[in-house]
């Protein structure tokens, strides 16, 4: 049975809270930001962050800003708002308690065995 697919819509499913947590510690821009996911092991192209990061804009997450490049056309760089900043927090709420409930149901499944 191939996991891939699996795997790919759970990697999906947190890719919203890895990149407002890398713009948590400072404005970036998006290859920073796919590097950063890299670094990592989760490994996105630019087609899946590009609309991700204009749909956090739209709620309000995130600006912008440009900022000229010496090595190439200008670069716009993204951070955090207030906003965003406490739907960050709420998201790492929500993330350690799923975290928790996942690794209890794991651990239960394997010691009921």
């Amino acid at each position: 049975m191939n996991t891939e697919n699996t795997k790919a819509q759970m990697r999906k499913g947190v890719l919203e809270l890895c990149i407002l947590s890398i713009l948590s510690k400072g404005d970036a821009y998006p290859t920073e930001i796919i590097d950063k996911l890299k670094e990592t092991k989760l490994v996105v192209v630019e087609g899946t962050l590009y609309p991700l990061l204009t749909r956090l804009k739209n709620m309000g997450l995130l600006n912008y800003r440009w900022e000229e490049s010496n090595s190439g056309p200008p670069r716009k760089y993204y951070r955090l708002t207030e906003i965003g900043e406490q739907f960050l927090k709420d998201l790492q709420v929500s993330w350690l308690e799923l975290v928790d409930a996942v690794n209890k149901t794991i651990h239960q499944s394997t010691t009921t065995e």
